[in-house]
């Protein structure tokens, strides 16, 4: 079993500073690939050369498929063209196209020219895709045999093809026309008569996309028919390549993060690495937006300027009431940005869905609201400020359920992501309106709270 210990990690980059290839070549056994990927991102370039020239082939193939993008590009940067295309030769061709799709436009050019006639004619298929779609994820390493085919002779097709597939325990079924018409399981086939026929094997319901389809479409038929792989096929049903599960779960974590940092006005393509100047371009302008939004809930405070400086305890009071909708309002619009993600909501029949939030907000609302007005009592001794906080908690968690609801569910009914900064939306509303309500019913009970 392979040692995944920071000390193992240390003492190859010690040999690495030595010079000690025995060390290295011992070392790189004990430590798994994706573990070694993370761990020489901090390499100096000349200890990422002296690695990548004292690594065979095959160990180098499998840190660069593990590695990030990043880290991808460095390493190709420091091999030369034949051996970057000896690599490419343990590494899927889905894998190698989100490689290629990290290079420099004069590299990728180069390194597709050198390719094989077959190779160079598939990965400039697969680069013509979008990355974020069916086809941009889809190998195209996978078997197919004839509808018509025996076991016996499937199965010597198998043992020809299997070495240069990614799966081999899903075999796609296809009629003379290389349309895709079933899939048949290896088991069933190792079981199965020599003389039977695939057709009498298949399963010939078969779930499938075609290669414009979004990879958030593609990862939520694959969670909800639990698919292990999931072919692409072109209009004319003719199959086109395979998608695998490990592939949709990096789907899933990409649009999850993607999901958390939009929600909050964070670009995706941010992180720790980014430069200073990287960072402040893609968070300046949500935070622009979110001062703007600051200004109009500013505004309603200016409103009731002269309520306030009369009752000095509605400054004290008056934001307990908007954090409290602000956290409501995330509540609800955390289920609902999960539920689209899912597909579990539309927008023609979310109208069942929004007045439950209406009711979850206005019980909620009471409880914490009465609550709320007896501590405010006790602490002012005035029973109108209770009463007035009271109803303008059941009011501004009404407005942040209902708010949490549309916010998402008519960002995607514009065909846009869900998540696009609705954190900044919500509060915006809740600050504006939750003021206002609790100033306003301030205002109409002056008389009792002076």
């Amino acid at each position: 079993m392979k040692s995944t210990s920071k000390e193992q990690l240390e003492k190859l980059l010690q040999a690495l500073n030595k010079h000690d290839d025995a060390l290295v070549d011992d070392i790189y056994e004990q430590i798994e690939a994706i573990d070694l990927a993370e761990e020489i991102e901090a390499l100096k370039k000349t200890q990422l050369e002296y690695l990548c020239s004292h690594i065979d082939d095959e160990k180098l193939a499998e840190i660069l498929e593990e590695s990030d993008e990043d880290l991808q590009v460095d390493i190709i940067d420091c091999l030369e063209d034949k051996r970057i295309l000896t690599l490419f030769n343990y590494i899927s061709k889905d894998n190698i196209v989100d490689i290629l799709g990290q290079l420099p436009i004069g590299k990728r050019k180069n390194l597709v020219n050198l390719m094989k006639a077959d190779e160079k004619k598939i990965i400039e298929q697969l680069l013509g895709y979008d990355e974020e779609t069916a086809g941009g994820l889809m190998t195209t390493e996978y078997i197919a045999l004839n509808a018509k085919l025996t076991v016996m002779n499937a199965l010597i097709k198998i043992k020809e093809i299997a070495p240069k597939t990614e799966v081999i325990d899903t075999i796609f079924v296809v009629n003379e026309k290389k349309q895709l018409v079933g899939t048949a399981d290896l088991r069933d086939i190792l079981s199965s008569d020599k003389d039977t026929q695939l057709e009498a094997l298949m399963d010939d319901h078969v779930i499938s996309v075609y290669p414009e389809t979004d990879q958030e479409e593609v990862s939520l038929l694959v969670s909800k028919y639990d698919l292990t792989t999931i072919p692409v096929v072109n209009k004319n049903h003719a199959l086109l390549g395979i998608i695998t599960v490990d592939d949709i779960i990096d789907v899933i974590q990409e649009e999850h993060t993607e999901d958390m940092l939009q929600m909050h006005g964070v670009n995706k393509e941010e992180s720790l690495d980014s430069t200073i100047m990287e960072s402040i371009k893609m968070r300046l302008p949500w935070l622009i937006v979110n001062l703007a939004t600051a200004f109009f809930a500013s505004f309603v405070i200016k409103v009731f300027e002269g309520t306030i400086e009369q009752v000095v305890a509605l400054s004290a009071t008056m934001t307990i009431v908007t954090g409290m909708g602000g956290n409501a309002g995330s509540q609800t619009l955390s289920i609902l940005i999960r539920s689209i993600a899912l597909g579990e909501i539309h927008f023609k029949d979310c109208w069942p869905a929004l007045r439950k939030e209406i009711w979850v907000g206005f019980i909620n609302g009471f409880v914490t609201g009465v609550i709320t007005g007896i501590i405010v009592y006790l602490l002012y001794g005035n029973i109108y400020l209770g009463i007035i906080i009271c109803i303008a908690m059941v009011g501004n968690l009404i407005v942040s359920g209902v708010f949490g609801f549309i916010i998402p569910v008519t960002l995607k009914a514009l065909h846009l992501d869900p998540a696009l900064a609705s954190s900044i939306f919500l509060t915006t509303a809740t600050d504006i309106l939750g003021f206002f309500i609790f100033l306003e019913l301030a205002n109409l009970f002056l008389p009792y709270l002076i």
